[in-house]
């Protein structure tokens, strides 16, 4: 079955075809570790996540790059307000990225390139691009880009040169030949970063990093290169604008961008100050209802956060770990139901579509196979439902004395209610009471 992607170059889907026979490399913009990670950061890793593994599952052999940026604007200022290097921050909320991303199922990169390894290369490729005649320097400030050079500057995002305005991270400055010239290296301020260049001691702009690592590690052209849909542009434009412009080769076959996430229809962003982080909600919701939520809406489209939402979430997510609960392995799959779910993933990884297809195969009161089939599905989608299968299971009298407990607080019988909590705990169960409902876990 072929597989469609719907490539935001072309604005239209496109059967995937990769490069190398059964191999597929992907890059991914990651995050600049100035903090901990909010929603957006899981949605799109998720859905990248989810790309990743069903590739895997019809037997392409990937390569997943996904980058750290560890030294930037944002970064400076919080490690200088903190009176911390920026190698102390970027660690510690390195660290603090890996753990969330985990808890919400999704793998690690295979490979993961920091900026601060690659700076002899970024540099190199500057060298490139002053050679070709994109670069120029402004004395005291940095070294551009010339986005008059590159002719089809604009033509990705689909904005017009004339209407463009400087981008996120562009100051206007008069010494610039074009407003939207950007930075490839800044020069030193007291106190920053800096590393040695043939233009002098700075720090590399933010979009060169990109186009060095993956240049470094995938070469060019790249199958797929995703993001957030808030780095079509200027990152991405930009990206494209060095890359070709260095090497005059497409950067990557296929682009891939992901909805934002939205609170009261704003996207969310550390910026704007209406971000939740991952971990925040991970105390009121396991990771695999975040990512049931992340999944509950197609990957292109903006996805609005609320309570009642990932509340929701939690509901349907419990009632599909009890119907797997009474699954037993029959030991075969169900082709027809593989079937639409493939349908359903080969159409631009339509994961919504793929979710109705576990519902439908375990309520259909004749079908077979859905224990292997259903974990065939859950491979990919990461939902945990085989995990978490063991733990979810209650002993009787343990579900009878929560029961117990549930219908005291009820009556408000708060005393009676502590006391069937103490016997559960006795018993090495411990109560947690969530938004979708008391659960209990079983104490090692």
């Amino acid at each position: 079955m072929d597989f469609k992607i719907y490539n935001t170059k072309s604005r239209k889907k496109e059967e995937f075809v990769s490069l190398r026979n059964g191999k597929v490399g992907i890059y991914v913009c990651g995050p600049t570790v100035n903090d901990v990670p909010h929603l957006g950061h899981a949605r799109q890793k998720i859905i990248f996540d989810v790309l990743r593994k069903y590739l895997e599952s019809i037997g392409y052999d990937v390569t997943f790059v996904s980058n750290i940026t560890d030294v930037d604007d944002k970064i400076i200022r919080k490690a200088n307000e903190r009176g911390i290097s920026i190698n102390e921050l970027t660690r510690a909320n390195l660290k603090s990225h890996q753990e969330d991303y985990e808890k919400i199922g999704v793998r690690s990169p295979d490979i993961q390139p920091k900026a601060t390894e690659y700076i002899g290369e970024m540099i190199d490729l500057i060298k490139i691009l002053e050679n070709r005649g994109y670069a120029y320097v402004i004395p005291g400030d940095g070294v551009y880009y010339d986005i008059s050079k590159f002719a089809r500057y604009g033509q990705f995002s689909g904005q017009k040169i004339e209407n463009l305005r400087a981008g996120v991270r562009i100051d206007i400055k008069d010494k610039k030949r074009n407003s939207e010239d950007f930075v490839l290296w800044k020069f030193s301020k007291l106190g920053d970063p800096e590393w040695c260049s043939p233009w002098g001691k700075g720090r590399p702009g933010w979009h060169i990093e990109c186009s060095a690592m993956s240049y470094s590690i995938l070469g060019l052209p790249i199958d797929i290169h995703g993001g957030g849909r808030d780095l079509i542009f200027p990152h991405h434009e930009d990206e494209i604008a060095q890359s070709e412009g260095a090497y005059d080769k497409r950067l990557a076959n296929y682009w891939m961008h992901n909805g934002m996430v939205n609170m009261d229809s704003v996207k969310m962003s550390k910026s704007l100050g209406n971000f939740k982080t991952i971990r925040d909600l991970l105390d009121e919701y396991s990771g695999s209802v975040l990512r049931y939520f992340m999944l509950s809406g197609h990957y292109r489209k903006p996805i609005d956060f609320s309570r009642k939402a990932l509340d929701s979430c939690g509901i349907a997510h419990k009632r599909l770990l009890n119907l797997v609960e009474r699954l037993d392995n029959d030991g075969v799959l169900n082709s027809r139901y593989l079937e639409m779910y493939h349908e359903a993933m080969s159409d631009d990884l339509n994961v919504p579509v793929a979710l109705s297809v576990i519902w439908k195969l375990l309520r259909d009161p004749v079908a077979d196979g859905k224990y292997q089939t259903v974990k065939q599905i859950d491979s990919v989608l990461g939902l945990g439902l085989f995990n978490e299968r063991r733990k979810n299971i209650v002993p009787n009298n343990i579900q009878r004395l929560l029961d117990e407990r549930e219908l005291a607080r009820k009556k408000k019988d708060w005393s009676l209610a502590d006391q069937k909590r103490d016997e559960i705990a006795n018993l090495k169960w411990k109560i947690e009471d969530t938004s979708c409902g008391p659960r209990v876990i079983k104490i090692k």
